[in-house]
């Protein structure tokens, strides 16, 4: 693995302090003092993951709200309760605390797999990942007019190879229909660990929801004055998923309105499987610009 995917898997893992309660670190991924949201999913997902004592029963969704920026410089406290292990469902509750206040909570539920009824939305048809640029390079060739944070992150490598279908310039990013593309997976080889890669997509699934519902509007994150924060976050893992091997983000935005934006996608495995489903509601505010 490379520094910054063992960076993060080490993030993931958390440290226990008693069988309910972990403690996480953070990264400035983005050189704003605050905490990436997927971060606080996979974290949380982890956490909760860890106090199932159900043989085989991993997460199938889970459901979490934002309620204060997470601080970098702070351990972040994840307290998990057990609300019940039934026949067949087991669900958990998690608070992540900084400061000593809540600044996310998430409840999932987790089941075994088990034989039913089977059907699934047809992948879209898109460009290879081989045949796409990288994220990170199309960054990189316009490093000069980003942001001295963005210019020094983007020279960096990163944990995660993003492989966006239709590539918007984000200081010149013109009005599109409000519905993206991009593969992705993680930036070396993950240990065979299915909690891991759970975890893992839960992280990048934060990624790009808010800026898909911007796109019909000719704004990206580095527009002035944009104010942009996710509110909520919700998940569902239908089948086993490998982030060895590409995966396609298909995301779309039915609705904004309040200075808010809905976001909904899929996400798909190379064999076409749809393997995860997410859905995200954010802040997009446009304040007055500021002399």
């Amino acid at each position: 693995m490379n520094q910054a995917l063992t960076a993060l898997t080490e993030q993931l893992k958390l440290t226990a302090l008693d069988s309910n309660t972990f403690l996480g670190e953070s990264i400035d991924l983005f050189g704003s003092g605050r905490v990436f949201g997927g971060q606080v999913l996979g974290q949380s997902l982890m956490a909760a993951s860890r106090t199932i004592t159900k043989q085989e029963r991993e997460a199938h969704s889970m459901h979490a709200y934002f309620l204060l920026p997470g601080d970098t410089n702070e351990p972040i406290r994840y307290e998990v309760e057990r609300i019940r292990d039934g026949g067949s469902f087991s669900a958990r509750r998690v608070v992540a605390i900084q400061h000593e206040r809540p600044i996310f909570f998430m409840s999932a539920s987790f089941q075994a797999s088990e034989p039913g009824f089977e059907h699934q939305a047809t992948m879209p048809t898109v460009p290879s990942p081989e045949s796409l640029q990288s994220e990170i390079d199309i960054f990189r060739s316009i490093a000069a007019e980003l942001p001295p944070a963005w210019a020094k992150r983007v020279m960096q490598t990163p944990p995660i190879d993003i492989r966006p279908v239709n590539p918007i310039n984000p200081l010149n990013p013109g009005a599109h229909l409000p519905c993206s593309n991009f593969w992705f997976k993680a930036n070396g080889i993950l240990p065979e660990d299915s909690l891991l890669h759970k975890s893992m997509m839960a992280y990048t699934s934060d990624f790009h929801l808010l800026l898909t519902a911007l796109l019909p509007h000719g704004q990206s994150a580095f527009s002035p004055s944009m104010q942009m924060a996710s509110i909520d976050h919700a998940m569902w893992f239908h089948r086993p998923a490998n982030m060895n091997e590409w995966l396609l983000y298909a995301i779309e935005s039915p609705s904004a309105s309040n200075a808010r934006g809905f976001c909904r996608a899929n996400i798909f495995d190379r064999r076409g499987r749809l393997v995860a489903s997410s859905a995200q509601e954010g802040l997009m505010r446009k304040t007055p610009a500021q002399p």
